[in-house]
C-alpha cells in the first residue's frame, strides 16, 4: 500500500517556501558541484556549523577536478571537525570517478548519481532535482518527519521499505516544474517548523489545516523509530608527549573508527600519575615533569570516550619511549597539516597554554 494524501502539500507549501526559505550560500548558487558538497556536509552536520567548512572548502577545492587531485591528507585537515570521516573519503573517490567518466561533471542522471561513492537515494535526489531539475524525491530524516506527522501514521521510518514506499508516493506529486524547490520545501518545514526535537511550531505551519497528527494530537509521538542502544564507554588516559616545540602524534589505523587520523597517544583505561611515570621510566625514557592535563568527553554514535589527559615533558634529546611509530609535530603543524579528530581538540588546547 502506498501513500496516498501527499497531494495536499505542494501548494501551500511552495506558497510558504517562497516567502519563509533561508538563505543559504549551496541554496543562492545551486551549482551541481555545490549541491553535492553540500548536501554530503550536511547529513551529520547542522546547516550553521556547516556553513563555514563549506566556504572553506569550495575556496580550496573549487572544482570537482581539484577535489580529486588533492591529498587524502588535505582532504581530511579540511574535513576536520565535521566528523564520519568517511563521507571525506567517498568524495574524494567520486571525484576521481567523476574526472575519469563524466569529464570532472556530476551526471544529469538520477541513476547514474546513485553509483557513486557516499550518493545514497536522498543525495542523489537532492542534486538531481535541486541542480537539474529532475523529477526525483529526497527524502531524509526530516522529510519523512513532515511526511508521518502530516499523514498521522505510526510506520517504522528506520525502515527501508517506509523509506522506499515514501519515494514512490511522493514521485506522483512532485511538481515537474520545480522538483527542487518542494523537495528543498520539505526539507526546510522539517528544520524551522516540524522540528525534531521540541514542539513543533504547528500554528505557523502551511500544512496544519490537512495535518492529521495535529487533528488527533499526536506531533510528540511521531515519527515512530526504534530506541537506540545505550553507547558503549571506553576510558582511555590521553598522553600529550612534549619535547622541545615538538609534540608525539600516531596515525590511527587505516579501518575503522577515525581510520587514517592522527591523535595523541593513548592507553586503555584510567592510569595515575605514578603508573605513567613508571610506563615512561621502564622504558629509559627521560623525562622532566608529568602532570595531570585536562579531561575530555567525546560521543560517538555507537560509543563514548571518556579521556583523561597527562602532560609528559621529555628530555630535549630522548629517544626511549614506550610509544610505537610516534611522530613528532610541531605545535603548527597539528594546525596545518595534520587532521586531528575534535574528540583530541580539547587537548589540543592544553598545548596553548
Amino acid at each position: 500500500m502506498e501513500y496516498n494524501s501527499l497531494g495536499a502539500v505542494v501548494e501551500p507549501l511552495c506558497l510558504w517556501y517562497e516567502e519563509n526559505k533561508r538563505s543559504m550560500p549551496w541554496r543562492d548558487n545551486p551549482a551541481p558541484y555545490h549541491v553535492w558538497i553540500s548536501e554530503i556536509m550536511l547529513q551529520q552536520t547542522r546547516i550553521e556549523a556547516a556553513k563555514g567548512y563549506y566556504e572553506r572548502f569550495l575556496k580550496r577545492l573549487p572544482t570537482i577536478e581539484s577535489l580529486a587531485d588533492v591529498s587524502e591528507e588535505e582532504l581530511l585537515k579540511l574535513w576536520e571537525g565535521l566528523g564520519y570521516y568517511n563521507r571525506a573519503r567517498n568524495l574524494h573517490k567520486a571525484a576521481k570517478i567523476l574526472v575519469e567518466k563524466y569529464e570532472g561533471n556530476l551526471p544529469a542522471d538520477y541513476g547514474l548519481l546513485l553509483e557513486l561513492p557516499g550518493v545514497g537515494s536522498y543525495t542523489a535526489g537532492a542534486i538531481a532535482s535541486i541542480a537539474y531539475g529532475i523529477t526525483a524525491p529526497a527524502v531524509d530524516g526530516n522529510v519523512l518527519r513532515v511526511l508521518m506527522r502530516f499523514m498521522n501514521c505510526r510506520d517504522d521510518i528506520s525502515k527501508m521499505s517506509v523509506r522506499k514506499k515514501m519515494e514512490r508516493s511522493l514521485l506522483k506529486v512532485i511538481p515537474k516544474e520545480y522538483p527542487g524547490k518542494f523537495n528543498q520545501a520539505l526539507m526546510e518545514l522539517g528544520e524551522v517548523i516540524c522540528i525534531p526535537n521540541g514542539t513543533p511550531a504547528c500554528a505557523k505551519c502551511p500544512l496544519t489545516k490537512d495535518c492529521l497528527a495535529k487533528r488527533e494530537g499526536t506531533q510528540m509521538e511521531l515519527p515512530v523509530k526504534p530506541e537506540k542502544k545505550a553507547r558503549r564507554i571506553e576510558k582511555k588516559t590521553v598522553l600529550i608527549i612534549e619535547r622541545g616545540n615538538e609534540v608525539g602524534i600516531v596515525q590511527r589505523p587505516r579501518e575503522g573508527l577515525l581510520a587514517g587520523m592522527w591523535e595523541f597517544p593513548s592507553l586503555d583505561g584510567y592510569l595515575t600519575l605514578g603508573q605513567i611515570k613508571k610506563y615512561f621510566e621502564e622504558s629509559g625514557a627521560e623525562f622532566d615533569a608529568v602532570r595531570k592535563g585536562v579531561t575530555g568527553k567525546h560521543v560517538f554514535s555507537h560509543v563514548e570516550w571518556h579521556m583523561k589527559g597527562f602532560c609528559v615533558i621529555l628530555k630535549e634529546k630522548c629517544d626511549n619511549l614506550p610509544i610505537q611509530h610516534i611522530v613528532w609535530a610541531k605545535k603548527e603543524e597539528l594546525e596545518n597539516r595534520y587532521a586531528v579528530p575534535v574528540a583530541y581538540h580539547v587537548f589540543l588546547r592544553e598545548l596553548e597554554q
